[in-house]
């Protein structure tokens, strides 16, 4: 049976922080879901899983504490009114009943503020200064406007304290409102608001003062703030902020420190590794012996340890790693260290959270579906008939992922069978290109649980044909062939074959070891991701000069939302990479590349070789063969055909994992290949019976 490390005995330590004390060192810092208050029980299973999983203390989404504050279309904790405090109390309560300490960040975004919903108008600590959006520059604050809305925060924070929060924050990070007081950039505010240091801070710290008189005997007080401004908070000095924290000291409880803007602190595996922020948060423990929490994407428990033995942090703080392994306390503490689900930084949680309203992981397929799919991360439903043979051909991400969850349930006879000496599908060359490194872990810690999962075996270099898989003897066959980049240059532009096409190469070939002529490469996108990106960094460090051409009218939009795209382009800006936006090619002739802009111009550019990453095309053949003879299937004994991941559709590697979890939940269902209805959660407000009701009937 293994057994704690004693090494990591010091995470388990109680932790004071004012009136309440922590069972742990592990802290789920704040961080938005897209449940907020709008999906209660949502929100409430995912908190609490963390809280079941040993986390110390979780934490709630931001909450906007007045409607100006609203951030509509983004989901957030609002906290308005008592049916807001109701549904947050749910949360609350199931922290509770697993031993941990629930907190909730009260929050004001100023400038930065959406209103889509609200449409008042956003605050400012000064107008000509506000950051523009949609046509709409914001109001400077009155000094009417700031007694509201510090009034509106010790509203808020009584009201969370009366719903049964034990930790109340005033926001002060990531740019928001308390940070915009700071900056001189964004305050050049005459009043007493403004000028020196003591005059910006005045607001966080009366803000401060007045909800730790309002509520500070029954709850520990908070405040989240950068102790460096990084790359893109202007106008905050870092010497500054630390004297912030020494003003500060004697009206919080516990520091929770950060760097710079949201992308900074929640900064991807591509661009900052484990505990990056520590040369600048490590600087907090100088002006304070309050309890800090900090973050850094934390995922070993050795750094753990020793940050904490350092005296910089006094707990360990965490976002995307509780997410992709809420369970990570109690495998610390149960010497499970192997089995810990590490995050892979790749900010796939903060893409569905911003584009869906909808956290999700790469590594963990249960984030966010604990309630509406009733899916637990540690926990399976036994199978409904265990001996049931089960034949799973594929061993990427979806493969391996519906293979160990059958085995989890008890299916005594899972084989999983890949083509390759390796398993992992595409995931073999994506870890491989620049930066990607850590998304491996995907592979990494699925190869491990497998291994000792007896009831699963894995057998690699097996490829199997149609015939094979009759003959096999499995009753139920599950294809995970996944899917190939399209090397004809079939893209949304340009649905048939490209003209030339057989001249370049696919990022498989690329990755496989072909390369094209020295030279002058195009690396063509239509596809807006990682991948041309990566292959357009790993042939720039080769010494070719590349240009990377997209039909889209920026490089990888699709990192935008996961906070990497400015850097990402800058990066590759930086190793020499070329940019073409806004441009279809339609042909590749000998040593020329021609294509089409936008606004339909000729554009033509000399290279002497291509790599085209255009579309996939799922490998879907045996999938095919199979359905095509259902005698055959019959007189075989196989009770059902599926496909999952790319063998069904090429999407992001976080779907593929998903598709597989979910077919390995859903198999013993009527027709497991057909969508299931999840629990949709609609919260529950009074409703009129008619228009006439509200005399809005026209």
């Amino acid at each position: 049976m293994p057994q704690m490390d004693p090494r990591h005995a010091i995470l388990f330590d109680t932790v004071t922080i004012g009136p309440k004390t922590l069972p742990n060192r592990f802290y789920q810092v704040p961080h938005a879901s897209g449940f907020g208050s709008a999906k209660p029980l949502t929100h409430a299973a995912f908190r609490a899983v963390k809280a079941e999983g040993g986390w110390g203390a979780v934490c709630t989404d931001y909450a906007p504490v007045s409607p100006d504050s609203d951030e509509t279309p983004a989901v957030a904790s609002d906290c308005w009114e008592a049916a807001d405090m109701h549904r947050l109390g749910l949360i609350a309560d199931a922290v509770h009943e697993h031993g941990a300490l629930a907190g909730i960040e009260l929050f004001h975004g100023g400038a930065s503020s959406v209103n889509g919903e609200s449409r008042y108008p956003r605050l400012a600590p000064t107008q000509a200064t506000a950051e523009p959006q949609y046509a709409s520059m914001a109001k400077e604050m009155t000094l009417a406007d700031i007694r509201r809305i510090q009034g509106d925060f010790v509203t808020a924070a009584r009201r969370a304290r009366d719903t049964g929060f034990d930790i109340i924050y005033v926001y002060g990070a990531h740019g928001y409102l308390m940070t915009q007081m700071l900056s001189v950039v964004t305050n050049q505010r005459a009043d007493v608001y403004g000028g020196p240091l003591r005059n910006r801070a005045r607001l966080p710290l009366e803000t401060l003062a007045m909800t730790r008189d309002a509520v500070g005997a029954d709850c520990a007080i908070a405040i989240r703030m950068p102790a460096a401004s990084g790359r893109e908070l202007p106008g905050i000095h870092d010497e500054e902020l630390l004297e912030f924290f020494a003003m500060a000291d004697s009206l919080v409880d516990l520091f929770d420190v950060n760097v710079g803007s949201w992308a900074e602190d929640s900064g991807t595996s591509r661009y900052f590794g484990e505990a990056s922020q520590l040369p600048w948060t490590s600087k907090v423990r100088a002006v304070t012996t309050k309890p800090i929490v900090g973050v850094g994407r934390f995922t070993s428990p050795d750094t753990m340890a020793g940050v904490i033995r350092s005296g910089n942090f006094d707990l360990i703080g965490a976002a995307r790693p509780a997410i992709a392994d809420p369970y990570l306390p109690a495998k610390i503490r149960q010497g499970r260290i192997d089995e810990i689900r590490e995050c892979t930084g790749a900010n796939v949680c903060i893409l569905r959270e911003e584009k869906f309203s909808h956290v999700g992981c790469l590594q963990n397929a249960t984030a966010g579906e604990e309630y509406r799919r009733g899916w637990h991360p540690e926990k399976f439903t036994p199978a409904r008939d265990p001996d049931r043979s089960v034949l799973l051909v594929g061993a990427g991400l979806a493969g391996l992922e519906c293979a160990l969850v059958l085995g989890r349930r008890g299916y005594t006879a899972v084989h999983l069978v890949e083509a390759e000496p390796e398993v992992g599908g595409k995931m073999r060359w994506i870890r491989r290109l620049p930066t990607l490194g850590d998304w491996g872990r995907t592979i990494d810690h699925r190869v491990i649980a497998l291994s000792k999962q007896a009831n699963v075996q894995v057998i690699r270099g097996s490829r199997l044909t149609a015939a094979d898989i009759l003959n096999y003897g499995a009753e139920l066959v599950i294809l995970a062939t996944g899917s190939r980049w399209c090397g004809d240059g079939t893209q949304p532009h340009h649905l048939g074959p490209l003209s030339g096409a057989d001249r370049a190469l696919t990022p498989e070939q690329v990755m496989a070891g072909q390369r094209p002529p020295d030279g002058r490469v195009i690396v063509y996108d239509t596809d807006g991701y990682f991948v041309a990106p990566g292959i357009a960094e790993l042939l720039a460090g080769e010494g070719y000069e590349v240009h990377l051409v997209t039909s889209l009218d920026k490089i990888s939009p699709v990192s935008d939302d996961t906070l990497e795209g400015d850097m990402l382009r800058q990066h590759l800006h930086d190793i020499g990479v070329t940019f073409h936006t806004n441009v279809a090619i339609h042909q590749l002739d000998a040593g020329t590349v021609l294509g089409r802009s936008a606004w339909g111009e000729s554009w033509t550019i000399s290279a002497q070789g291509t790599v085209l990453v255009t579309q996939q095309r799922s490998d879907d053949t045996l999938y095919r063969e199979l359905l095509a003879d259902p005698s055959a299937l019959a007189a075989a004994g196989i009770a059902g055909v599926y496909a999952i991941g790319d063998a069904v559709a090429p999407r992001m590697p976080s779907e593929a994992v998903f598709d597989g979890h979910r077919l390995a939940r859903q198999i013993d269902d009527p027709d497991p290949a057909a969508p299931a209805l999840w629990v949709r959660e609609r919260p529950a407000t009074a409703q009129p019976t008619s228009l006439h009701a509200h005399g809005l009937a026209t």
